[in-house]
């Protein structure tokens, strides 16, 4: 049964943390090794897409707690227990879809998004990497920790079966529901290749999880 991406998240914030950390592969070494790409300066702004409860600004502000960090996400839930873990930290909550919400221009020197992207197409991946291109500062660049599929097969059978779930249950297309549609990492390097970013990098790999690196 689909559920709306908000309500999904939102009945699972006390559990989050474990789940993620415990039951997904790698993860205690990837939130950290994401942490450690991001800037290190004083007072470098971030922005955080899909931030959940903001596991990964655990490490980066163990290395850098004066940055100035805005977290997306569109549950409330999510964002008020991140915001309870760092009470004291320069943190701005923004609860919308990074789809909708408006990033400015050149206004971060990192963008950054951890396990939050693997529920959109290729289009709509590409659009979004065009507006964090253009959010980004000279010589700033975009983080990305996600799982792909195996297979272009794979992918295209995720799709499918999303389409099929969303006519059985009456679900439009302009709801976000919580469904795993990973793209192939190769289709996700060429979304970003096609935002006009100058370098787009892998940076290691746990399994099916990646982080890539996108250049200015």
């Amino acid at each position: 049964m689909l559920e709306r991406m908000d309500a999904f998240f939102n009945s699972r914030v006390e559990s989050y943390d474990d789940h993620m950390l415990n039951d997904i592969e790698g993860a205690k070494e990837f939130y950290s090794y994401t942490a450690l790409q991001l800037p290190k300066k004083e007072g470098a702004r971030i922005l955080d897409l899909g931030c959940g409860t903001g596991l990964e600004l655990e490490y980066l502000f163990a290395i850098n707690p004066d940055a100035a960090v805005t977290g997306i996400d569109l549950s409330q839930g999510m964002l008020d227990k991140m915001k309870s873990k760092f009470p004291d930290k320069k943190l701005r909550a923004v609860r919308g879809s990074f789809f909708d919400i408006i990033f400015g221009i050149t206004a971060f020197d990192c963008i950054v998004s951890v396990e939050a992207l693997h529920h959109y197409t290729q289009r709509s991946k590409a659009a979004l990497f065009r507006r964090v291109r253009q959010a980004l500062k000279h010589g700033g660049y975009f983080i990305l920790t996600d799982y792909f599929a195996e297979s272009e097969l794979e992918e295209r059978k995720n799709f499918d079966d999303l389409d099929r779930l969303r006519h059985e249950e009456g679900m439009g297309y302009d709801i976000i529901c919580h469904y795993d549609t990973p793209l192939t990492l190769e289709h996700e390097l060429e979304a970003l290749r096609n935002a006009n970013f100058s370098s787009v990098e892998v940076l290691k790999s746990w399994g099916s999880t990646s982080t890539i690196k996108a250049s200015l």
